[in-house]
């Protein structure tokens, strides 16, 4: 199947590792350029080199939290490939712990990176897309229910999806898409991590799996073919949709 990728243009935040590098580098697969952002200088540039240098990817220093993130990623975008198609933003996830013990720092952290942050590159690139762009927000499967021991994510991103399906409501007349993708245990150094906190981290993830459909853990990569598919022209007539990427673990419709 052709996506319709070949030469589009997408900015992809949080991408030098986990669910981020997987959707770019499945968008360079299929022929798009991207422009990948991440924190750390040397992690940038090892990616853009992963993703084929120069001609296919450039690279940003960006935390999505700071304010002017939005205009230096997506002008990047433009400056180097001339044009943008969409946004993939991902951002890493809020520190591990329950509602109860989490402070009020923790809390506006959380919500200047998680939640603002991905705002403002959203409205950024709704000012620059045109007919067929797209944008779309990791989100979590948090969306749906709340994870146990993820008491701050579990507060943003169901508000950060509904603002999501308002944007797709507000940008729709003007041919531009928006989405959610909903990863549960997809096999990242982020879930690694969570699955490392219990006491018997073997066992946590064995039971875990085992309460998947499908029995096991997701791939970045299962992860990255969703996100490109959705990105692409081929995915024309899906917008305010939240697409769980979960081998059937939410129980739910």
């Amino acid at each position: 199947m052709d996506l319709g990728l070949q030469d589009k243009v997408y900015v992809v935040t949080g991408a030098t590792r986990g669910l981020g590098l997987a959707a770019a580098r499945e968008l360079v697969a299929d022929g798009a350029r991207v422009v990948v952002t991440g924190r750390k200088p040397a992690a940038v540039e090892a990616t853009v080199e992963l993703l084929g240098g120069p001609a296919a990817a450039a690279g940003v220093v960006a935390d999505n939290a700071d304010p002017d993130t939005a205009d230096r990623v997506l002008g990047a975008a433009v400056e180097h490939f001339g044009r943008l198609d969409g946004v993939l933003i991902s951002v890493g996830g809020p520190p591990p712990g329950p509602v109860a013990t989490a402070t009020d720092e923790a809390w506006r952290e959380a919500f200047e990176g998680v939640f603002l942050g991905a705002l403002r590159i959203a409205r950024a690139a709704a000012a620059l897309l045109g007919e067929g762009g797209a944008i779309g927000f990791v989100l979590s499967a948090s969306v749906r229910e709340p994870i146990p021991g993820l008491g701050i994510s579990n507060g943003l991103r169901p508000g950060l999806a509904m603002a999501a399906k308002s944007l797709a409501i507000e940008l729709g007349p003007r041919g531009i898409r928006v989405f959610g993708l909903l990863p549960a245990r997809i096999d990242t150094d982020r879930v690694r991590e969570l699955d490392s906190l219990a006491d018997d981290p073997a066992a946590a993830r064995a039971r875990a799996a085992a309460a998947i459909p499908l029995g096991r853990y997701g791939t970045p990569e299962e992860f990255g073919k969703v996100a490109a598919f959705v990105l692409s022209p081929a995915a024309s007539y899906l917008t305010g949709v939240m697409i769980p990427i979960d081998g059937g673990a939410l129980r739910g419709l």
